[in-house]
């Protein structure tokens, strides 16, 4: 199956010059979306996770089906105020201004092996502050893994502590 098929380009959005990488015609297609979830799901089946932690917020749709798929418990690295329990948080920059996210104290246990998943991989420091609070509470990064990565946009040097799994390259 071809997934770029299902990939919409939204010229301008959110500003001018980008060029917007809609990935929900693919996650609105029942065989699209159960194929990508398996795509991912084959390159993990041995790596032993123990949880797989996605970013808000398109990561808590792959992720929450994958760790189905896998069998193992899902974490959402959240906006600020989000969640109801303690929490670590972690302020990181973006291409246009700065951003947070959290994630509950208890959720990674000291040791357990964490699979980081997104949508989309551009700059990647989502990502790595996520991988950062991953790393915070002792949980050890074994892979990302993303539907897309943006290339041109260098996010895999970002990212650090496991290897990059993506089904599209664009």
């Amino acid at each position: 199956m071809n997934l770029r098929d299902y990939i919409r380009d939204i010229p301008d959005f959110p500003q001018k010059g980008i060029v917007f990488r809609d990935l929900t015609p693919l996650m609105g297609d029942a065989d699209a979306f159960a194929f990508a979830v398996d795509e991912l799901a084959k390159q993990f089946r041995t790596d032993r996770i123990n949880k797989i932690v996605g970013v808000e917020a398109r990561g808590f749709i792959i992720g929450a089906a994958l760790a189905y798929a896998l069998h193992v418990g899902f974490v959402p690295a959240r906006k600020p105020g989000k969640l109801p329990y303690k929490s670590v948080r972690k302020e990181y920059e973006l291409e246009y201004g700065v951003s947070i996210l959290e994630m509950h104290e208890d959720a990674i246990k000291p040791g357990e092996r964490v699979l980081i998943v997104d949508d989309l991989l551009a700059t990647g420091g989502t990502v790595s502050a996520t991988a950062d609070l991953v790393q915070s509470l002792g949980g050890d990064i074994v892979a990302y893994a993303f539907l897309v990565t943006l290339k041109d946009l260098g996010g895999t040097s970002k990212l650090s502590g496991g290897r990059v799994v993506s089904l599209l390259d664009l």
